[in-house]
Parts: structure tokens; sequence; C-alpha cells
């Protein structure tokens, strides 16, 4: 259901927005009618008078984190230079990936967490689209703005290669998958040039 009313939408968000926290803290499991509105401050009433559904909550949720996510990154795009060397491009690139550091685990995992969940909950597929479609966009963005001529393959190949080395260190006792990234990154570019 939609919020017809200023109050209403106010209320909406917050119910949003505490079910993206409580996402961000406990992964989907933690999404449960009665948490979202206690972190809300709202009745328990009102997370069915707003969504149809706990999917429905929940992928609202994973949206608003997920554009949370993405503004961040769009913020960073200042921070590009032409002249950037490989290194420092892999950098960046690993940073908006993956984060500034792997000490944040939790983070890193809700992160592909969200990713490999879209394949049990089918609900969430068009969100995660859009989603994906825009991180697409804006690699591919900072990719051009440092002048590489890398086209949508080359850059899906480079997420890729992000993915798949934070999703095999999961199993590692003592990984470094940032650092394992960052190789197979400069590879790539190194191919690409």
């Amino acid at each position: 259901m939609t919020a017809a009313t200023p109050k209403g939408e106010r209320r909406r968000q917050a119910l949003v927005e505490a079910a993206s926290g409580l996402f961000a803290e406990g992964g989907f499991d933690a999404v449960r009618h009665r948490a979202v509105a206690e972190r809300a401050g709202l009745p328990l009433a009102s997370t069915t008078y707003y969504f149809d559904s706990l999917d429905e909550l929940i992928t609202a949720a994973v949206e608003f984190h997920g554009r949370s996510e993405l503004a961040l990154f769009r913020q960073r795009l200042s921070e590009i230079r032409e002249q950037m060397t490989d290194d420092e491009l892999v950098e960046f690139m690993l940073d908006l990936l993956i984060g500034e550091s792997m000490t944040d685990l939790e983070t890193v995992l809700l992160r592909y967490e969200r990713l490999v969940a879209t394949g049990r909950r089918p609900y969430l597929r068009p969100v995660m689209r859009v989603l994906s479609t825009e991180l697409r966009e804006l690699i591919a963005d900072v990719v051009a703005r440092t002048g590489r001529d890398i086209d949508s393959d080359g850059v899906e190949e480079m997420m890729a290669i992000v993915d798949g080395s934070v999703v095999n260190s999961f199993i590692e006792l003592r990984s470094d998958p940032r650092g394992v990234a960052g190789r197979m990154l400069r590879s790539a570019l190194s191919r690409h040039a």
C-alpha cells in the first residue's frame, strides 16, 4: 500500500529505514514485522498497513540499503583523476565493491548475502537487477574517467573477479580477498590496456 499523506509517507519511510538497519545488522532473518515496528517506534499493525507482505518490506529495505551504498559511491567520483595509475584505480574499485577494508566482515557478508539471496528470493530480482545495473554503470564511469577504454564486458569481468575472490575467501581460513582481487584486477587491466 502507498501512504497517501505526508504523515503516512514519514511512517512508511521510518519502517523502511528500520528494516534496512535490521537487515544491515543481522541479514534477512533479522527483518521481522515486530522487530521493524519496534525499531521504528510504530505500532506492529503499521508494518502490514504500509506493506502488503514481509517480502515487500524486505524488498524496500534492500533497495534503501543498496541506494544508500550507491549514493556514497557517487560521492567519491570527485576523487577520480584521469592520470590514475592501475594500482590507484584498482584500490579505488576495491573500495567501492568491497569497502575500504576487509576488517568489517559483516558489511562484506551483507553485500554478498544480498546477491546470493536473490536466487532464493525471486521477489528481490527486479530491484537487484536495477541496483546491479547502476553499480555496473558507476564502475564503467569510474573506468572511463581515468581515460581507459574498457567496454561493458571488461567492466563485467572486473566485477566478477572481485566477486569471485571475495566469495572464495569466505571458505579460506587465512585469506586475503582484497589482495587476491587486487592482483587479478591488475592483470585484467593490463589485458585491456
